[in-house]
């Protein structure tokens, strides 16, 4: 199993926006994404220059049931 990188909020939401998730509402830096297909959402909070931590990484994975190894793999394409 890969190692859990850290990435900026702004590839996360690429990430996202790949998986078709779509930008529901914000409120102040956080910005809730909805997936109508899957029926699944997630909040990422933006905080400029800093990077997400292993526990948002894990808990946004945990939200839209992404494995650790897709998300390794969609990480390196962005």
């Amino acid at each position: 199993m890969p190692k859990l990188v850290p990435i900026v909020a702004k590839k996360m939401i690429k990430i996202l926006n790949n998986l078709g998730f779509e930008l529901l509402r914000t409120k102040g830096s956080h910005y809730f994404f909805f997936n109508s297909l899957t029926r699944q959402s997630t909040t990422v909070p933006i905080h400029s220059g800093e990077v997400l931590g292993q526990g948002i990484l894990k808990q946004i994975l945990r939200d839209i049931e992404l494995p650790v190894e897709e998300y390794d793999r969609l990480r390196k394409k962005i």
